[in-house]
């Protein structure tokens, strides 16, 4: 679509080829400097820049071809396309402007960083940067306040996404502010309707009792519950959707037939414990022990230890742990196996469990400031038994716990990228409608310029960490390193969304009655669980480029 003189999709590839080309010689003398990622530890400002800077290009990316292909099948949308180059525009601004402050250390000449200075590049970049387009784009967004009706290109996911919205907003989202402010627990009517509807075994395959719906209706499911709802909806699958991954990866077959049903149902429900109070992202330290031990003459584990975050755990009836089964330290990520422990279902903020074999776990809420719905527990586990069949992968499973749990924090990390557009979705939509409502001198603040410039924003920033999180998602792999970017992205961008949305509310924004509040609060968290920011950026995407560009 032509815009001012210009093909707004054409000119949004031009920009992406451009800065991908940049972007690939500065990857190029990273893995040189770092020794293809072994030296990132001497490295990590520059790391942690290059990281963003790929994962950035890469949405910009997405979002182009996006444009392009709702072109090619005859749908071209004029505001995809506008937004496309918006975000190119910005993203290609950055990197330029990176490289210029960060000469040295990202080690390219003139030659290489030329077609970012040509006239060419020049003349896209303040086309998409323009003040008017950008405005433009935020004028229109006002006016079909906010909504999210963007061409899915799959009619499993159109249909997901209606069935999904529908349940968030008459099940999900009029108790949802209660739920907040009282910091209460997902309520157990809510979960059989969650489970009602399907939406534990979306991605479960259908010989295992799930729908076999695929990662793209899931994530879309995601978005549209954590809209309503992070903590009380959007959330809820997220944790059986990591132990499925772990079981589909290398569970038994009979681990598989047991749990996979159960846990599509919503018969069972799962809390993930992994973290430790002392070793947060640094799995490989994990301390909580399991020994070999017998009861009554079955064959199994004894636990000890503590977990810290184990979101969920009170309400959940199985625990998937990970702890050390070799005891030499200097194993690390290669001395850990995953367990599922089962328990009773217990409400509020402190439990304890006291098996029949002797071994007791405890759990205490950590108060939070948001998230809250599904309440997130310390652990502390003493003597707890486990039987050797509850092993994920039984004999096979001993010491691959690590892998087998970080294929399932990929999926986790896929799914938070739906939840960050959720909430990010929600705040825009919040701010479109008090912006129309809202009176400033006589004037709408609809119609304010500056309203418009940063509404123009916030949609476009959503759009690319929308299209980014959905090709993660069609093209789902446990190892690859775009579930990581998908993540990192929209939980800044879901940070960012919120924040201007209240600030757009001025005071009534600071208010609790008001949930806009809670999207703040809500997003504060996104960055953290799940890879913590810098650890994604540093040890998953940098490493992982590195290594790339240095192979």
């Amino acid at each position: 679509m032509t815009i001012a003189g210009l093909n707004a999709a054409a000119t949004a590839r031009q920009l992406v080829t451009t800065a991908q080309a940049v972007l690939d010689a500065a990857l190029a003398h990273g893995a040189r400097v770092t020794e293809g990622g072994r030296l990132i530890d001497d490295h990590q400002v520059h790391t942690e820049r290059l990281a963003y800077l790929a994962t950035q290009v890469r949405a910009a990316h997405e979002q182009a071809a996006y444009a392009e292909r709702l072109a090619a099948a005859g749908k071209g949308d004029e505001l995809q396309d506008t937004m496309a180059l918006i975000y190119a525009a910005e993203v290609a601004h950055a990197l330029r402007s990176q490289i210029e402050a960060a000469w040295s250390d990202f080690g390219l000449d003139d030659a290489q960083v030329a077609p970012l200075h040509s006239a060419e590049t020049r003349e896209a970049v303040r086309a998409g940067l323009s003040e008017e387009r950008i405005r433009d784009v935020g004028a229109r967004v006002i006016a079909a306040g906010g909504a999210n009706n963007v061409e899915l290109e799959d009619e499993v996911a159109a249909l997901t996404r209606e069935m999904a919205r529908d349940f968030g907003k008459n099940e999900v989202a009029p108790i949802a502010q209660e739920i907040h402010r009282q910091d209460l627990l997902v309520p157990d009517s809510l979960l059989a309707k969650f489970s009602e509807q399907g939406f534990f075994g979306s991605s479960i395959p259908e010989q295992y009792g799930g729908t076999g719906m695929g990662d793209l209706p899931m994530i879309v499911i995601t978005e549209e519950l954590s809209a309503a709802s992070l903590a009380a909806a959007g959330s809820l699958a997220t944790r059986p959707e990591i132990l499925t991954k772990a079981l589909l990866a290398g569970g038994t077959e009979e681990q598989r037939e047991e749990w996979l049903p159960r846990i599509a149902t919503g018969e069972v429900l799962v809390a993930i414990a992994v973290t430790e109070p002392d070793t947060g992202s640094d799995v490989a330290s994990l301390q909580t022990r399991a020994e070999p031990a017998e009861h009554n003459g079955e064959r199994g584990w004894r636990i000890n230890g503590a977990k810290a975050w184990s979101t969920f755990s009170g309400r959940a009836t199985l625990l998937a742990l990970l702890a050390r089964t070799d005891p030499d330290p200097k194993s690390g990520n290669r001395g850990l196996s995953l367990f599922m422990i089962e328990k009773p279902a217990y409400d509020g903020h402190h439990w304890r469990f006291e098996q029949p074999e002797g071994g007791v776990i405890a759990g205490t809420a950590n108060p939070t400031p948001g998230y809250r719905g599904m309440h997130s527990f310390t652990l502390a586990l003493d003597n707890v038994w486990v039987p050797h069949t509850r092993l994920v992968g039984g004999d096979e499973g001993v010491n691959r716990g690590f892998y087998l749990q970080m294929g399932g924090f990929a999926a986790g990390r896929l799914q938070t990228g739906g939840r960050a557009i959720g909430v990010a979705q929600a705040a825009l939509e919040k701010a479109c409608q008090y912006v129309v409502q809202r009176q400033q001198f006589g004037v709408s603040l609809a119609d304010f310029q500056l309203t418009q410039y940063k509404i123009g924003l916030m949609a476009t920033h959503i759009a690319a960490g929308r299209q980014l999180t959905y090709a993660s998602a069609r093209s789902f792999d446990t190892r690859a390193v775009e579930p990581s970017m998908a993540k990192l992205l929209t939980c800044d961008v879901a940070g960012e969304v919120s924040r201007e949305a209240q600030l757009l509310h001025g005071g009534w924004g600071y208010s609790e009655e008001d949930p806009i509040a809670r999207y703040v609060v809500d997003a504060l968290v996104l960055p953290i669980f799940e890879g913590v920011k810098p650890i994604l950026e540093l040890k998953v995407i940098g490493r992982a480029l590195l290594a790339g560009a240095g192979s």
